[in-house]
């Protein structure tokens, strides 16, 4: 009888972790600039320029609460990001100089992902080549 009591308990507990965890992953429309934060992994469809793959750094942005701002690492190459993301819609401007924009991003968080991937395209300014890219959230920045 305390073997099937302990059981039962044990499996409640569980259930309210496995519930909680649940709860915790925001939807769309709960995702801010603060679920960006931190170090991410793009890839790029296709070869040519850009690489097929980069690293993004997403950081509070200084003036702007609603944004953020963060670099992507091209090999050696870095240009600047700045950006948001409105009920899982991600708009990115890229610039090379600091100055001008060179591409923009549009994507939209993918459905079960808790706001850690996204999916889009990925254009470029000069020549308005498109690229389509998948952006994840790396393990470790929660």
């Amino acid at each position: 009888m305390m073997a099937t009591f302990k059981a039962h308990a044990l499996a409640a507990v569980l259930a309210a972790g496995a519930c909680s965890g649940a709860m915790a992953c925001p939807a769309a429309s709960e995702l801010t600039p603060a679920h960006l934060w931190g170090l991410w992994r793009v890839s790029f469809e296709g070869g040519g320029s850009p690489p097929t793959s980069a690293t993004v750094l997403f950081e509070k942005h200084p003036e702007r609460t609603e944004s953020v701002r963060g670099a992507i690492n091209r090999d050696s190459a870095q240009s600047l990001l700045a950006g948001d993301v409105d009920e899982g819609v991600l708009a990115l401007d890229e610039s090379d100089d600091g100055l001008q924009i060179s591409a923009t991003w549009s994507g939209n968080v993918a459905d079960t992902s808790c706001g850690k991937e996204f999916t889009g395209i990925w254009r470029r300014s000069k020549d308005n080549t498109e690229r389509s890219f998948v952006l994840r959230k790396l393990p470790g920045w929660q």
